[in-house]
């Protein structure tokens, strides 16, 4: 009973810092990840509860323990991978197989490498180095994806850039716990076999988990998704996502790839949407209480007691995996703002870097001052990122803008641009648009995030810029504010969907036309709040037809009136989807 309200008590306190501190410390614009971290300092073990025995009434506001929310707290990490698992859908990972497995692998193995080496020069073991190298290669998935998310850069170059880095640095977390026991079994003469046997049994498990998971999770969804109610549909929900997570645990996995395998068999289903709405509170109080539990294991009397031991690592690490990432992702052919952003972003230590220190730790490959040292560090370096990335994204839009000005052929970005018309990506399609705008001498400045086509274009004298047309900066540097209408013609399709929410959402009046692959990606588009929509397949289509009735007989006048008909049979198609989403959503 004693342990019970011990923990209620915890709680409550976890519940009353989300409640009341982090929405103080978001007034004076820090950052949520931070205030979390800030709160889990001061309520931790080395906080207020070091002076519980002077002051007992400090007990009731502190939390002494934190093994003993720390169990919960890996549930927000859980349900973080999730997210980014239905996000991601099978088809998705498959298109972004060249930045996951190739900058990602990339990524890891330099960093890794350069780290272990330094770590050996400082005089660690082989041993020790290496998993210090593996453990600090990593970035944290939690800190990162949660600031994206705030910003609503997920789809932005450097969110897709970070994402597919942080992707391949999740998968290869169960490696590098193979490695350490694989490490520790050195004695036993077979650390390679050992390695081998785990990693077969581990890939394994993975195929079994998909192919089962595919055939059961859409049948199950399709018999009880459409008859039970919200309460029932969201306990569906939960079972499928911790009973995967425990599943990949008891074949050796993490939960969080676990859950991560579970959001992208449930990406697969036509009720993703409503299990990202239904589980978004979940995650953010999890991932919260994730924070404050990382907050909870900074001692202030160590950074009393070595501080510039501790700034030296943590700028180190810096210097170390920000020119690293910057020098991979140009190499991988990213523009430079976002590799300078990206470098940035991801420079520090992870929550992984706990779990391998751990269990390095456990089996006698680290010292324990080394591993309290190097967790700390993480700590500190997990703290400090939302102030750096803001000055990393201030850094890239100042070269996003110089690149920009460099690109306009006669016009100065904002200034001098009224009344004209925006174009969102060069592509063929961005072309023949500008082309007609030009023809008919309508005012008008492209933008496109593609480095080696802006420049191409940009001697031939064109009007085009580099930018991300995502950032509501880069697009009052374009003068929206006074423009007649914005143009999306991008292919990728998520970008262009997350293009038309930031400029409905930040101008309301101003006309957004989109080009669309489908119906279902005009649909999406207009949802999210384009004025109209050209699905290419319909129009491509119905200029055929045209051309074949008229060469097969048909007057040329029958033959435009017989293709607007089933242009407008097209439209009223378009609308219902429209209607039956409406419905949906309003039920």
């Amino acid at each position: 009973m004693h342990e019970g309200s011990d923990l209620l008590r915890e709680v409550l306190v976890f519940l009353a810092a989300a409640g009341v501190v982090v929405p103080i410390l978001q007034r004076l614009r820090i950052s949520p990840v931070l205030g979390f971290l800030i709160v889990g300092v001061i309520v931790g073990p080395y906080g207020l509860a070091r002076f519980s025995d002077s002051a007992p009434w400090l007990h009731h506001v502190s939390i002494g323990d934190p093994e003993s929310v720390r169990s919960i707290a890996e549930l927000g990490v859980v349900f973080l991978l999730f997210m980014i698992g239905l996000e991601l859908s099978l088809e998705r990972l498959r298109a972004m197989r060249r930045l996951v497995f190739g900058l990602g692998g990339a990524q890891v193995l330099v960093t890794g490498t350069v780290i272990g080496l330094i770590a050996s020069w400082f005089g660690n073991s082989p041993a020790t180095s290496i998993v210090l190298g593996a453990a600090f290669a990593l970035s944290s998935t939690a800190v990162v994806m949660q600031l994206l998310s705030e910003g609503g850069r997920m789809a932005s170059p450097t969110g897709r850039t970070g994402f597919a880095i942080l992707l391949f640095q999740d998968l290869a977390v169960l490696p590098i716990l193979f490695l350490v026991v694989a490490l520790a079994a050195q004695g036993d003469g077979s650390p390679g076999l050992a390695f081998a046997l785990a990693m077969g049994q581990a890939l394994v498990a993975v195929v079994v988990i998909l192919v089962v998971g595919r055939f059961v999770i859409r049948p199950v969804f399709r018999v009880l998704g459409r008859e039970s109610g919200p309460e029932m549909f969201l306990a569906l929900v939960l079972l499928l996502i911790i009973g995967i997570a425990v599943a990949t645990e008891m074949a050796g996995l993490s939960m969080a790839l676990g859950a991560f395998l579970a959001g992208l068999l449930m990406a697969e289903t036509d009720y993703r949407h409503q299990i990202e709405v239904d589980i978004e509170p979940f995650k953010g109080l999890l991932l919260g209480l994730f924070f404050v539990s990382v907050g909870m294991s900074i001692d202030i009397a160590s950074l009393a007691n070595r501080p510039e031991w501790l700034l030296a690592s943590v700028i180190g690490l810096m210097i170390i995996k920000a020119p690293i990432i910057l020098v991979l992702a140009r190499a991988f052919g990213q523009p430079l703002p976002v590799a300078v952003e990206t470098g940035i972003l991801l420079f520090q230590g992870g929550e992984f870097a706990f779990l391998i220190v751990a269990m390095a730790l456990d089996v006698g490959l680290m010292p324990e001052d080394t591993a309290q040292f190097m967790l700390i560090v993480a700590s500190l370096s997990m703290m400090v990122t939302p102030l750096l990335a803001n000055l990393g994204m201030r850094l890239a839009l100042r070269l996003e803008d110089r690149s920009a000005k460099r690109g306009v052929t006669g016009m100065e970005i904002a200034d001098g641009l009224a009344e004209h018309v925006i174009v969102v990506g060069y592509g063929r399609v961005g072309r023949s648009v500008a082309g007609t705008l030009s023809s008919q001498e309508i005012d008008h400045i492209s933008i496109d995030i593609d480095a080696a086509r802006v420049a191409r274009y940009r001697r031939e004298g064109r009007g085009v810029v580099f930018g991300d047309a995502s950032h509501p900066e880069m697009l009052k540097r374009l003068g929206v504010d006074k423009a007649l209408a914005l143009v999306v013609t991008l292919d990728r399709q998520t970008d262009a969907e997350r293009i038309v929410e930031v400029v409905s959402h930040n101008w309301p009046d101003l006309v957004i036309h989109a080009r669309a692959r489908d119906n279902a990606h005009a649909t999406r588009l207009t949802t999210r709040g384009a004025d109209r929509v050209v699905p290419e397949a319909l129009e491509a289509g119905l200029h055929l037809a045209e051309g074949l009735l008229i060469d097969i007989g048909m007057p040329q006048t029958a033959a435009r009136q017989a293709v607007e008909a089933r242009r407008q049979l097209a439209q009223a198609d378009l609308q219902e989807r429209l209607d039956k989403v409406s419905d949906r959503e309003s039920a």
